[in-house]
C-alpha cells in the first residue's frame, strides 16, 4: 500500500465523530426554529406589518416602505436573538450553487460606538456585483450591476451566524440571472391554469399550488480518501479506478442496516435541517455501496427548492465533521448505481385536493382524470424539452446507464390506468353521447380508486412515472438545481391546461354540455398522447428501437439535448407565458453550453494529470522492479532458464509497455482535441467537439489505467482504490 494511502486510511482509524447534542427535545419543538416563517412573524409584527406581508406571501401584493421597515426591524432582531452578526441577499444564480455576501448589522454612529440596523431597503432590494455571474451575453463585463430583490414566500433563516434571506436575483435591464425568478412567473401561470380548469369541477377553488417533494440521493466518502483522490475533489467522480469483486451485485446494501458512524452523520444533518424547517422525514441505504437517501415531506414547489438546495449544503457541512465528504455527482463511480434527485410532482388547491389523487365520487375522478390526462399530453408535446431541462455533464455519464432512466423522455402509468384510457377512448363514440353511454361511463370513471389498488407499481427505467398520486420525474440529476425541471414542467402544464379550457369552452359553445365536452377533449388528448405512453423495460434496446419507430427522440448528450432551447416553438411558449424572453432563452442556453464546456475541460486536465503524473511513474516503477526481477533471475539461472523462469515477469513488463503507451497516446490527441476545440469562438461548436472529440476518448483511456490497477503492485499504486472508497464504515 502505497504512504499516502496508507496515511488517508490511518486518518480513517484514529477519528472520532463529532455529535450534535440535541437533548431529549421532540422534532416538533424545534422543527423551523431557525426560520422567519409567519407564526414567528405574527409574534414579531405589528398586526398591520403581519397583514402586509401574509398578504404578499399569499397573493404577491406590494410590501410599502413603510411596513418593510418594520419587517426588517423585527427581522433583524429574531436574527439577532440567534446570534446572528451578519446577514445576506441568498441567492441562486445560473453557476449551479447558491450564492451569498455577508454584511455586518452593526452601524457607527460616532467615535468608538455603533448600533444594530438592518432597514427595509436593505431587506427589499440590493445591489451586488454581478461582473462574474454567467450571463451568457445579456450584458458587458462592464455593466456590473444586478439587483437582488426579497422573495417573501420564502422565508428567511439563520444559518450560523448569518440571516439569510431568499431573493431572485435580475439584470440591471429586467431579465432574470437566476433559477428562482422564471420558478416564480411558471409557479404562478400554473396556478391561473388550474385554478380555471377546477372551477369545471368545484366553484370553491380559489387557487392551486404546485407541490414538489425531491428525493435526494448521495454517496459519502471518507475525507482523508477523498484528499487523496485529485479527481474527485477537481470533478466529483472518479475518472479512474478497476470495478471491485463485490459492488451493488447482491443488493444487499439497499435498504440495509445504516452503519452506526453514518447514522450519525444522518441524525445531525436531519437536526440541523429541522432547525430551519426542512421536512426531512426519510432516510436510508441506497442500491449502490456507500450510497443513501434522505427525502422530505411534500412542499410548495418554491419552497420546495429552496430547503433542497439548502439541505445540500447542510449535508456538506456537516459530512466535514463527520470525517465524510458528500459526493452529489450523477456517476461518481463506474458500474454501480449513479445518483439522481427525483422530483415527485403534483397540484393541490386551497380547499385541500390532491388534482392527481383520485376521489370518492365519477365527480372527483372526472377531475383527476383531467388533470392526469392533460400532464400526459403536456409531456407527449414537450418531450424535447424536458430533456433539455435535465441536461447536464454529469447527468450524461448516468442517464441510461442500466440503474437509470433513458435520454428517451416516455410516461409510464400502469398497465391499469393505460387499460382504462384506452377503454375510455374507444367508448367516446362520434355524434351525441345517449344518457346510458354517459352514466356507464361515470360508472366507469368512479372505480378509479379500486382500478389503482397494487396497480400503481413504480418502473424504475421511466423517467416519467405515475406513482398513485403524483408523477415522479426521475431523469433529474443529484447535483441539478430543481428549479430547471420544475420551471419548464410548470410551463408545459400551464401551457396544456389553457389550451385544454379554451377547447372545452369552444366544445360548449357549440352545444356539448360541459360533461360531455369535457370527455370528448379527453378523448383527443388520449388518442394524441398515446406514442409517449411506454410500460416495459426503458433500459432495454428494444425500446430504443421502438421509441425511434414511435418517433420519439434520443437525445444522448448535452449539446444536443440544449439544441431544443433555439426551437421556435420553445422561445415562442416561454415568451408567449411570460416566464423567459428570447434573449433570456439564449442566454440560458449559451450559460449551459458554457457550463458543459467547462465541466468536460476539467474532467480532461484532471484525467491527463492523473494518466501522466500518477498513473504512468507507478506502472512505470513496477515495470522497472520486473525489469530487475528478470534481469536477475537470468544472471542468476543463464538465458534460457532465467528467461523461461522470468515468463509471467516478461509478460508483464510486455503488457505494462502496452498499457502505458497506448495511454500516453490517447491522452495526447486527447489534448491535442482540446487545444482544437479551445481554439473555436463558436459555444455550441466548441460544445459538440468537447463531447464528440474530447469526452469521447475518456473511456479509452480509463480502460488501460483501470487495467494497470490490477498489475501494478498494490503499495505502488498512487490512488485509494473503488473497494476503499466504497466499503469504508
Amino acid at each position: 500500500m502505497s504512504n499516502s494511502r496508507k496515511s488517508a486510511l490511518d486518518e480513517v482509524l484514529s477519528r472520532e465523530a463529532n455529535h450534535v447534542d440535541y437533548g431529549d427535545r421532540r422534532v416538533s419543538e424545534y422543527f423551523g426554529e431557525n426560520t422567519f416563517h409567519l407564526d414567528k412573524m405574527r409574534e414579531c409584527l405589528t398586526e398591520d406589518a403581519y397583514k402586509v406581508v401574509k398578504s404578499a406571501i399569499q397573493l404577491g401584493t406590494h410590501v410599502d416602505r413603510l411596513h418593510a421597515d418594520q419587517i426588517a426591524t423585527a427581522m433583524k432582531d429574531w436574527a439577532i436573538s440567534k446570534g446572528a452578526t451578519h446577514y445576506t441577499h441568498w441567492f441562486q444564480p445560473l453557476t449551479g450553487s447558491t450564492a451569498e455576501k455577508h454584511d455586518g448589522f452593526f452601524k457607527p454612529i460616532g467615535p468608538g460606538k455603533a448600533i444594530e440596523r438592518f432597514e427595509g431597503d436593505l431587506l427589499v432590494q440590493q445591489e451586488p456585483d454581478a461582473s462574474s455571474f454567467p450571463n451568457g451575453g445579456i450584458r458587458n463585463t462592464f455593466e456590473a450591476r444586478g439587483y437582488t430583490a426579497w422573495d417573501p414566500t420564502s422565508p428567511a433563516f439563520v444559518i450560523g451566524k448569518t440571516l439569510c434571506i431568499p431573493t431572485v436575483f435580475i439584470a440591471y435591464t429586467g431579465e432574470a440571472l437566476d433559477y428562482k425568478m422564471p420558478l416564480l412567473k411558471a409557479l404562478h401561470e400554473v396556478e391561473n391554469a388550474a385554478k380555471d380548469v377546477c372551477q369545471y369541477f368545484d366553484k370553491n377553488v380559489n387557487s392551486v399550488g404546485a407541490t414538489l417533494g425531491w428525493e435526494q440521493e448521495y454517496f459519502l466518502v471518507d475525507t482523508a480518501l477523498f484528499n487523496a483522490r485529485p479527481d474527485l475533489m477537481m470533478t466529483g467522480r472518479a475518472v479512474f479506478g478497476h470495478s471491485p469483486a463485490k459492488g451493488q451485485q447482491l443488493d444487499d446494501h439497499y435498504f440495509g442496516s445504516i452503519p452506526e458512524r453514518v447514522t450519525a452523520f444522518m441524525r445531525d444533518f436531519e437536526y440541523e435541517s429541522h432547525l430551519l424547517g426542512i421536512p426531512v422525514t426519510t432516510r436510508h441505504n441506497e442500491v449502490a455501496p456507500n450510497q443513501f437517501e434522505c427525502a422530505p415531506m411534500f412542499e410548495e414547489v418554491n419552497i420546495a427548492n429552496d430547503h433542497n438546495l439548502l439541505l445540500m449544503d447542510v449535508m456538506e457541512k456537516t459530512a466535514a465533521k463527520h470525517n465524510f465528504r458528500v459526493l452529489l455527482h450523477e456517476k461518481p463511480f463506474a458500474g454501480i448505481n449513479g445518483s439522481g434527485k427525483h422530483n415527485n410532482w403534483s397540484m393541490a388547491t386551497d380547499t385541500g385536493v390532491n388534482l392527481l389523487q383520485p376521489g370518492k365520487n365519477p365527480k372527483s375522478n372526472m377531475q383527476f382524470l383531467t388533470f392526469f390526462v392533460n400532464t400526459i399530453m403536456a409531456i407527449h408535446d414537450n418531450a424535447d424539452l424536458l430533456r433539455a431541462s435535465i441536461a447536464s455533464a454529469g447527468n450524461d455519464h448516468r442517464l441510461g446507464a442500466n440503474e437509470a432512466p433513458p435520454a428517451i423522455i416516455s410516461v409510464f402509468i400502469g398497465s391499469q390506468l393505460t387499460k382504462m384510457l384506452d377503454d375510455l377512448e374507444e367508448s367516446i363514440l362520434a355524434g351525441k353521447m345517449t344518457p346510458e353511454a354517459k352514466t356507464e361511463l361515470k360508472l366507469n370513471i368512479g372505480k378509479i380508486p379500486q382500478i389503482l389498488l397494487d396497480n400503481t407499481d413504480r418502473n424504475r427505467t421511466s423517467p416519467f412515472a405515475f406513482t398513485g398520486n403524483k408523477f415522479e420525474f426521475r431523469a433529474v440529476g443529484s447535483t441539478a438545481n430543481c428549479a430547471q425541471a420544475m420551471t419548464v414542467l410548470n410551463t408545459i402544464m400551464a401551457n396544456q391546461l389553457v389550451e385544454f379550457k379554451k377547447n372545452v369552452d369552444a366544445r360548449i359553445a357549440g352545444g356539448d354540455k360541459k360533461d360531455e365536452a369535457i370527455l370528448r377533449e379527453l378523448q383527443k388528448l388520449i388518442t394524441a398522447s398515446k406514442k409517449i405512453r411506454f410500460e416495459g423495460n426503458g433500459y432495454g434496446q428494444e425500446w430504443v428501437e421502438e421509441a425511434a419507430k414511435r418517433g420519439l427522440s434520443n437525445l444522448k448528450d448535452t449539446p444536443r439535448a440544449l439544441d431544443v432551447y433555439s426551437r421556435k416553438e420553445v422561445k415562442e411558449l416561454f415568451n408567449k407565458l411570460g416566464i423567459l424572453s428570447p434573449v433570456e432563452l439564449e442566454a440560458r442556453h449559451e450559460i449551459e453550453l458554457e457550463n458543459y464546456i467547462l465541466k468536460i475541460q476539467i474532467e480532461a486536465r484532471v484525467l491527463g494529470d492523473i494518466a501522466k503524473n500518477h498513473i504512468m511513474p507507478a506502472a512505470i516503477e513496477y515495470q522497472n522492479i520486473l525489469i530487475s526481477n528478470a534481469q536477475g533471475l537470468v544472471d542468476v539461472l543463464g538465458e534460457k532458464e532465467g528467461r523461461e523462469a522470468a515468463r509471467t515477469q516478461i509478460n508483464f513488463i510486455k503488457s505494462i509497455s502496452k498499457h502505458v503507451n497506448v495511454m500516453n497516446d490517447t491522452v495526447n490527441l486527447m489534448i491535442a482535441d482540446r487545444k482544437k476545440a479551445n481554439a473555436m469562438e463558436d459555444t455550441r461548436e466548441k460544445a459538440y467537439a468537447y463531447c464528440d472529440d474530447v469526452k469521447s476518448k475518456f473511456d479509452d483511456i480509463r480502460y488501460h489505467a483501470d487495467k494497470l490497477e490490477i498489475m501494478v503492485d498494490d503499495e505502488l499504486w498512487p490512488l485509494p482504490k473503488l473497494r476503499e472508497l466504497l466499503f469504508t464504515k
